[in-house]
């Protein structure tokens, strides 16, 4: 156990001598490493080891948190003394029930943790990204302008100790490889990307699919396919969305809408609109954090609630929130295993696990050869949402005209334009080729940033506003 029992027993004790109705205490040892390799060389190689404690007391609405990366048994009483000042009103005193180790879930445990294999072998992974890059490149006859590859793992023990008499304790591990090439094309400079992860561990890249070389092939086919891209149309018009990491535009544009904490506050667009038509009925929207080592997937979630698929919408009928303990109580909700933190210094918050559109009966070929003139996007950059309203704002990363049911030329500048709901209920095919991302993304949520799993079949939305430079 990373603390001792009885001192555990005493830091719930302190949490709640000033009135708290609930208390916690979330203790986390993480080691990482990290390597980047460019232009041929390793530039850089990380490693780290962070130890610390939060301890977080509830009391109604009202909420109170502290950290402490000295572990020593002054300093945790002191952190512990620290969270208890909470000011929530008059209510009874509540003694912290004896503490019972409790079992947990085996969704997302190591294979072998990154933290068990020789850092060696973990920095080969990019020595061979980088030389199959390179290979790839010679045999498109392209001009090469650059490489970079980055490998990054965690390897954590978590411990959540709270005054219901929670004992439990999970390991968690983490890798992702990132391979980034850059080819010349005709002056202007074309970037292609590849790389996944997940929680298994170093075994996950055994496999041809997941590979170093895989990854790096992927970024050099996206590189070359994007020479001589066309400047993109502008307006609205008809867009093919393909499968996988195209889900991060569900993720973004819907799933934060249907956090807990956006609901209490009634800040997102999606408040009190259970039972309601939000989507097109071809739609149905699950967050699942039980899919075996996927980089969203946990056993128990930061507060110790097993995980679980949750279905947010079905058939264009919102059903569900995704909701921590904090939210779903003051809400009178059930909670749903979301409750995520960046690490013992940040509270607990709802957020997404790996959340995805499921598949429908299309073919995929079939959904394509219906559309005229449209947008094909295969991979997105960055975006922005506004929670309130559902507005966002998508780049497109690798996207490809659609003239009479053929993707054509490839575009550069294109972005997407729209409403989260509205883009939702345009939706009028679906492809039967649902799948989740590599495990590359990462999100951010109120400076606190969390591994992801987002995921789409291929789906044709008929109007959505197009902007670009042609």
């Amino acid at each position: 156990m990373l603390l001792d029992p009885g001192l555990l027993s005493r830091l719930v004790g302190r949490a709640l001598g000033r009135g708290g109705a609930f208390a916690e205490i979330y203790v986390q040892r993480r080691k990482s490493a990290g390597f980047a390799f460019d232009d041929g060389e390793l530039r850089d190689a990380q490693a780290s080891c962070d130890f610390g404690v939060g301890i977080r007391v509830i009391k109604g609405a009202a909420v109170t948190y502290a950290w402490s990366d000295d572990t020593s048994d002054a300093a945790l009483l002191a952190c512990a003394d620290a969270a208890a000042r909470i000011d929530g009103g008059d209510e009874p005193v509540v003694i912290a029930r004896p503490l019972a180790p409790r079992q947990r879930p085996s969704h997302a445990d190591p294979q072998r943790a990154p933290g068990d294999i020789p850092l060696e072998r973990r920095a080969t992974l990019v020595r061979r990204a980088d030389a199959a890059a390179r290979a790839a490149i010679a045999a498109f006859g392209a001009t090469l302008v650059q490489v970079a590859c980055s490998y990054a793992d965690v390897d954590e023990e978590v411990l959540i100790v709270n005054s219901e008499g929670l004992v439990l304790s999970d390991r968690r591990a983490l890798c992702r490889l990132g391979v980034e090439v850059v080819v010349d094309d005709g002056g202007q400079r074309r970037t292609g990307t590849g790389g996944g992860g997940s929680r298994i561990g170093l075994d996950h890249f055994d496999a041809r699919s997941q590979s170093p070389e895989a990854h790096a092939e992927e970024a050099a086919r996206m590189a070359v396919a994007q020479i001589g891209a066309r400047a993109t149309p502008r307006g609205d018009s008809v867009v093919v969305l393909g499968p996988a990491s195209s889900g991060v535009l569900l993720h973004e544009a819907v799933g934060h809408g249907l956090e807990a904490d956006f609901i209490r506050k009634k800040t997102s667009l999606f408040t009190a609109r259970i039972g309601q038509k939000v989507a097109s009925e071809l739609c149905s929207v699950v967050d699942d954090g039980t899919l075996p080592g996927k980089r969203g997937s946990l056993n128990v979630d930061d507060e110790g609630t097993p995980t679980e698929r949750t279905l947010l919408i079905e058939r264009g009928v919102l059903k569900a929130y995704l909701s921590d303990r904090h939210n779903a109580d003051l809400l009178g909700m059930e909670r749903t295993g979301n409750g995520r933190r960046q690490s013992f210094r940040h509270p607990p918050l709802p957020r997404m696990t790996n959340t995805f559109l499921l598949p429908g009966h299309d073919d995929p070929g079939d959904i394509l050869k219906g559309v005229k003139v449209g947008l094909y996007c295969r991979a997105f950059g960055g975006g922005q949402v506004d929670i309130a309203n559902g507005s966002f704002v998508f780049e497109v990363r690798e996207g490809y005209l659609i003239e009479d049911g053929k993707l054509t030329a490839p575009v550069k500048g294109a972005t997407l334009v729209g409403n989260g709901p509205e883009t939702l209920a345009r939706i009028t095919r679906v492809g039967h080729d649902a799948e989740l991302d590599p495990g590359v993304y990462t999100c951010g949520k109120d400076g606190q940033s969390v591994p992801v799993g987002v995921g789409l079949p291929t789906v044709r939305i008929d109007g959505i506003t197009i902007g670009g430079t042609g």
